[in-house]
């Protein structure tokens, strides 16, 4: 599987994590079905956008692009999300890239222009347009017409530009220069994973141009058919609107996790289906922290000793559900259904209980989910809490309340439990002791 990664010259949005869990979720699941994976995410360290920050903030590319990945790396492993088999860069693969261009005219289906531009000629590959269902001719006609003299045609694109003053170069049979976008991801991945494989994968924003005109230049290249599965994950919306920085409603991943913990987040993206639009919003992580939390609040007492094998019922509805599309969010409401037989089990350390609870933990680690300890998520505190309360606060209250109660003040000890409600922390009597949690 080869996955479009990042760009690295800014921190990673919300639209990042979306397609870095989702294709983590899926690498995942193929695990847990038993297949081997290699699973690829490339890094784009040359770009138009890299070289312009670069300019900007007075610093080499190279620091710019480590910066960046360094911090794109602290944000997924913050998701859950496990490293890739494979995470090349572009600047790193010039030799397959000149490579594959150099095929690509001696097959005569690219050429160099007038600018000692290489483009790749669209009229040479008979299926474009194939897999975002986009016809040539109308995509000509919605063109403006100009004097393209570089171009034989308007849909031709590029595949290697020549050298600019200031910008970084490598040598080529055509020249200093530097690679399109497209070409890197074409000779990456079939570098990796060979001219013919089984998934290729991305953002939806990626179908057209990007991944049509990877198909492009990959079968006119190697005379092979090129990823067997296209899958598009969905848009980011923030409030229905799209995302965007002129509208002030643009988020990175790290500004959100100062608000919410990292598995809620994961547990928001992976409740849409992955092709679905995903409305980010404060009130809908806000109604996933409050799902989350019912499943390790089900979690909390019960005993997973002396079982080993998960429920073979509930998993075969799970792979079920998940061999439909990955359909993440009907696994999920499996996992609540777990939860409530979980819940409705009275004798939390009999054997029917520990089961649930090891087939409850199984199935949510198959999502990355569920992977902190139940307690500790339930009483983590975030920047979204409506109480300014630590531990040992609380624990003062839980324990002057205590006092109150053996003191039979049962009145005080309402009072105290309704003034940490009224704060956001709910108390728990149980056998063991009272427990707390943020709600």
């Amino acid at each position: 599987m080869y996955v479009c990664g990042m760009t690295v010259y800014d921190f990673c949005h919300i639209g990042h994590a979306r397609v870095m869990v989702v294709f983590d979720m899926v690498a995942r699941y193929f695990r847990h079905s038993g297949f081997e994976v290699t699973y690829v995410r490339n890094i784009t360290d040359i770009d138009d956008k890299i070289i312009t920050r670069a300019r900007e903030n007075n610093e080499s590319i190279t620091d710019l692009t480590e910066r960046f990945i360094a911090a794109m790396n602290e944000d997924s492993d913050a998701l859950g999300v496990l490293s890739p088999d494979s995470e090349p860069k572009a600047t790193l693969h010039m030799s397959q890239i000149i490579e594959m261009i150099s095929t690509l005219i001696d097959k005569q289906h690219a050429y160099v222009g007038n600018n000692n531009d290489v483009y790749f000629d669209v009229s040479s590959y008979e299926n474009y347009g194939r897999l975002s269902g986009k016809n040539t001719d109308e995509l000509r006609a919605g063109e403006r017409v100009e004097v393209q003299l570089e171009k034989h045609d308007p849909l031709d694109f590029v595949l290697w530009k020549a050298a600019k003053p200031g910008e970084p170069s490598w040598p080529s049979p055509w020249g200093d220069g530097r690679p399109g976008w497209h070409i890197e991801c074409s000779a990456m991945s079939t570098y990796c994973l060979g001219n013919h494989f089984d998934i290729h994968g991305g953002g939806q924003d990626l179908q057209f141009p990007h991944h049509e005109n990877e198909i492009a230049q990959s079968v006119c290249s190697t005379g092979e058919e090129f990823a067997n599965i296209w899958m598009h994950n969905g848009f980011v919306r923030v409030d229905e609107e799209k995302m965007s920085k002129s509208l002030g409603n643009f988020f990175t991943v790290r500004e959100v996790l100062q608000k919410f913990q990292p598995e809620v987040i994961r547990f928001f993206i992976l409740s849409s289906h992955y092709r679905s639009p995903l409305n980010y919003s404060i009130t809908n992580l806000e109604e996933a922290k409050s799902a989350l939390s019912g499943l390790y609040t089900s979690l909390r007492h019960a005993s997973s000793n002396a079982v080993d094998e998960p429920l073979k019922k509930y998993v075969d509805e799970f792979n079920a559900c998940m061999d439909d599309d990955f359909n993440t969010p009907k696994a999920i409401s499996l996992l609540h259904e777990l939860a409530r037989d979980l819940n409705k089990n009275s004798d939390k350390s009999s054997k029917e209980a520990a089961e649930l609870t090891v087939t409850l933990r199984y199935l949510g680690t198959v999502l990355g989910l569920l992977q902190d300890d139940p307690q500790t998520f339930l009483q983590a505190k975030s920047d979204s809490s409506t109480d300014d309360l630590d531990e040992v606060a609380i624990q003062n209250f839980i324990d002057e309340r205590v006092a109150a109660k053996s003191a039979k003040d049962y009145e005080k000890a309402d009072q105290i439990r309704d003034h940490l409600q009224s704060l956001g922390i709910s108390l728990e009597d149980t056998p063991q002791g009272t427990i707390w949690r943020r709600n």
